[in-house]
């Protein structure tokens, strides 16, 4: 099994910004971790602040990964965008966020992702991800 973890903007900051919302782990630290605890999956990682970039990994992901697990960051409110590279791809998508966004600003309630995607993971901290990755396994 192939996964595709895609992260949006300020994600890269994970470990320096607000540590009281996301935690003082880097996501490279992370995802060292879930590399250890999934052996068997082969995970990769990819980080970008740039919404196109983002749309055209979802867009490649279609012929080379059985699965994306997407934390759009605050592309998640603001991008059609995205939400329509999702709807266009067959390979399943789950929509990730560390931080509960409905305990947050109102803004952040509203997701063009999640319409699209095939289920939703937030509030659980950088668990979140290994959650998503749990939800592709229970379905193979």
């Amino acid at each position: 099994m192939k996964i595709l973890i895609l992260n949006g903007p300020n994600l890269n900051m994970l470990g320096k910004r607000e540590p009281g919302i996301y935690g003082n782990q880097t996501f490279e630290d992370f995802f060292k971790t879930l590399q250890v605890k999934f052996p068997d999956i082969s995970l990769t990682y990819f980080q970008s602040n740039i919404e196109g970039e983002l749309i055209t990994k979802i867009q490649e992901a279609d012929d080379d990964f059985d699965g994306v697990i997407l934390n759009a960051g605050a592309y998640t409110h603001t991008s059609i965008g995205i939400g329509d590279a999702i709807k266009a791809v067959t390979t399943p998508v789950i929509e990730v966020h560390i931080s509960n966004t409905f305990g947050r600003e109102e803004f952040r309630h509203q997701s063009y992702i999640s319409p699209n995607a095939h289920g939703v993971i937030l509030g659980f901290g950088l668990q979140s991800y290994e959650l998503a990755i749990h939800s592709f396994l229970n379905k193979s």
